[in-house]
């Protein structure tokens, strides 16, 4: 580690160098004697000289423990060697077109091969590079990560505010027996991890997963100023200088759900699962136009051959067609057994654990006392053969949807009953909202496809009836929007849903209300109904009860939180009152 090493250990002494007003360390006296000279004398004060012309005392590089003794400098913990075999092979799947049309198509030269060989040559070259710089440390309130051979970066993230830890494994890491820790921090970016540690031996990131997430839930109950002093370590399994600490015994699991083999059919229900070939039929394009002229194909000709076929083109669009309504249910069910492989839900102690994935294997945990909640989620396809898909609401997550997934798509009793289990079991039922809103959900579907079909009325009047016979999938859709709305209370635990094509239904604790806000546009108080916004410090933040009877918002409000909701709460005549229609 060299000088990583002692910079982290002099960050986590800079506090225990001198007390102010003391002229002495925060080391026992034979500690200091020992690091001022060797002997077990007293040294002089900090920032006086021992004699006429002489010089300051050195300080030593490892801090003082809270309890004053000198602590022990912390080890830099190395990624598996074997990620000196895995880096490259990842790193050449991407490079495997550019090279084969550099072989293929460079005529057999000697400086496509050159070319080639460089290439290969530059990413395992690479890979030694990376894992000889790489350094990670794990004191008892931050991780630090040191990478970088030229441009030298450390990254700290404190334990306290530690999010999450997930452990992944692709096909490759599985391979060499391997798994990726990613670690989420409170205030991290919403596109990438606060640490990634790619990669370390299957047994080392389970371990450090454990100590992880023990060492955080110690310092949320530690007083302030405890684990300033690095880590004991004990050896890995993998290279000198790479330790973790021994993980306290696991508490026994135990498993809600195991994902069954007919769930795997419910993938079609889903449009992200059913457009999967589109998804791939537009990646081959990409790469057919990025490599448009090294593969020799000449646009002219494909203009021309494409015209001496145009009498055949409307039978090659139907079988295409007639493949398409094959390969799109098939496909859609083979991406979504890839995505939830093996998927279980257990209790691992006082969290929840997720794990799935066929080809990349996927490990994740959420702490249950951040978990404020749980979320329905199912579309008209869904609803109709009654499946549907669960996801935890979690402070420190934001809007991720992937980390908080409790059940893929499962049959809707089934995903009432893991709730109840895994989380809390909400009680209460839904209050429809008042017929005001039905007519507001109708003229939000309608009106702006009249408003299309006038617009395209000016280009051409067959046009013009095609877009207005969209109203007849509007009108049925205004409808379920308004079936879908509803809020309730069972004392404990409130519920607000809404939407069709994507419908939601979120249960919070009332303990995760932190606000509370009601809203009315210029034609919601002309028919006395109102939105209440319920804030909460998990999730997306913020979830509305759209369209309630104004009274009811306030009533509803007062009830979920009557401490918070006092200041906007105003008469029942109030709320009813204003500009009639």
């Amino acid at each position: 580690m060299g000088g990583d090493t002692r910079d982290g250990g002099r960050a986590g002494a800079a506090d225990g160098r001198e007390r102010p007003g003391s002229g002495e360390t925060d080391a026992p006296d034979g500690a200091r004697g020992s690091a001022a000279d060797g002997t077990g004398s007293e040294p002089p004060a900090y920032g006086g000289p021992d004699e006429p012309g002489g010089a300051e005392p050195e300080l030593p590089d490892a801090p003082a423990d809270p309890a004053g003794a000198p602590a022990e400098e912390v080890p830099g913990r190395r990624l598996s060697v074997r990620t000196v075999f895995t880096s490259p092979l990842r790193r050449l799947g991407s490079l495997a077109v550019p090279l084969v049309v550099l072989l293929f198509f460079g005529g057999g030269e000697w400086w496509s091969i050159a070319a080639a060989a460089a290439g290969i040559g530059g990413t395992i070259a690479f890979g030694w590079v990376r894992w000889f710089t790489f350094r990670y440390q794990v004191f008892p309130d931050r991780l630090e990560i040191h990478q970088g051979l030229i441009g030298r970066s450390t990254r700290r993230i404190p334990l306290d505010r530690i999010r999450g830890v997930d452990v992944t494994s692709n096909l490759i890491h599985r391979a060499f027996g391997l798994a990726v820790v990613k670690v989420e921090a409170a205030a991290g970016g919403s596109t990438s991890e606060e640490g990634s540690l790619d990669a370390v031996s299957v047994a080392d990131a389970e371990r450090l997963r454990v100590e992880l997430l023990r060492r955080r839930a110690q310092l949320v109950g530690a007083p302030a100023g405890a684990g300033a002093g690095p880590a004991e370590a004990a050896p890995a399994e993998d290279a000198p200088g790479q330790a973790l600490d021994a993980p306290e015994p696991e508490p026994p699991e135990t498993v809600y759900q195991r994902i069954e083999p007919r769930w795997y059919f419910y993938a079609p229900l889903s449009l992200g699962y059913l457009l999967a070939p589109f998804a791939v039929i537009g990646s081959l394009l990409g790469i057919v136009g990025q490599n448009f002229d090294s593969l020799g194909l000449d646009p002219d000709q494909i203009v021309e051959a494409t015209r001496s076929y145009e009498r055949q083109l409307p039978l090659v669009l139907a079988g295409a067609a007639a493949a398409l309504a094959v390969l799109m249910p098939v496909s859609a069910v083979v991406t979504y057994a890839a995505a939830h492989w093996n998927f279980s839900l257990r209790r691992r102690g006082d969290a929840l654990v997720t794990s799935e994935g066929l080809f990349t294997r996927r490990s994740v945990t959420l702490e249950q006392r951040r978990i404020r909640g749980f979320e329905y989620r199912d579309n008209p396809m869904e609803r109709l053969f009654k499946v549907a898909r669960l996801r935890a609401v979690v402070t420190g997550l934001g809007g991720s949807a992937t980390r908080a997934q409790l059940l893929p798509i499962a049959p809707r009793a089934r995903v009432e009953e893991i709730a109840g289990l895994a989380v809390a079991p909400y009680r209460g039922g839904l209050t429809a909202h008042p017929p005001a809103a039905r007519v507001r959900r109708l003229f939000r579907a309608v009106v702006p496809v009249l408003a299309v079909a006038a617009a395209a009325a000016l280009l051409h009047v067959y046009l013009a009836a095609a877009v207005a016979a969209l109203v007849l999938l509007a009108v049925p859709l205004g409808l379920d929007r308004y079936r879908a709305l509803g809020h309730g209370f069972d004392g404990e635990r409130l519920s607000v849903r809404s939407g069709s094509l994507d419908r939601r239904q979120v249960v919070l604790e009332r303990d995760a209300v932190i606000g509370c806000r009601i809203s009315q546009t210029l034609f919601q108080r002309r028919v006395g109904l109102a939105t209440l916004t319920v804030a909460v410090g998990a999730g997306g933040g913020a979830h509305d009860a759209t369209d309630m009877a104004a009274d009811d918002a306030a009533v509803f409000g007062s009830r979920i939180a009557p401490e918070l909701f006092a200041p906007f709460a105003v008469p029942s005549g109030e709320a009813a009152g204003g500009p009639k229609a």
